[in-house]
């Protein structure tokens, strides 16, 4: 999508700092970290949610999750959280399906 802030991430049109990136996903640092360690990992295909995943497109979540964890293992962490939200009402400003990786001594039980 043209006007997709992380469609245009992937398309190096906006500066990221790159953790990893196949022909699949894309991986990055938040800009606005919510703990020690925070990136995102997102399909290079734009989906818009969580809502818009189906039997077709299922096995690119998949695929997000074992970089994730391969990501974390490269990254020593022991023990982290994975956030997606999905519509506005649940936090989602950018309409392009994500999920955060959290991980530090400061995330306790809070839930972001």
């Amino acid at each position: 999508m043209d006007n997709c802030l992380f469609c245009k991430i992937i398309r190096g049109e906006i500066p990221s700092k790159k953790i990893y990136e196949d022909d699949l996903c894309y991986a990055f640092y938040d800009i606005n970290p919510q703990s020690d360690t925070h990136f995102l990992v997102v399909p290079k295909e734009h989906i818009s949610g969580a809502d818009k995943i189906t039997s077709e497109n299922s096995a690119l979540v998949a695929h997000i999750f074992e970089v994730i964890s391969s990501l974390t293992k490269e990254l020593g962490l022991s023990s982290y959280r994975i956030i997606n939200n999905c519509g506005e009402g649940a936090g989602q400003t950018v309409m392009h399906l994500h999920f955060h990786v959290l991980s530090g001594k400061n995330l306790g039980e809070r839930l972001v």
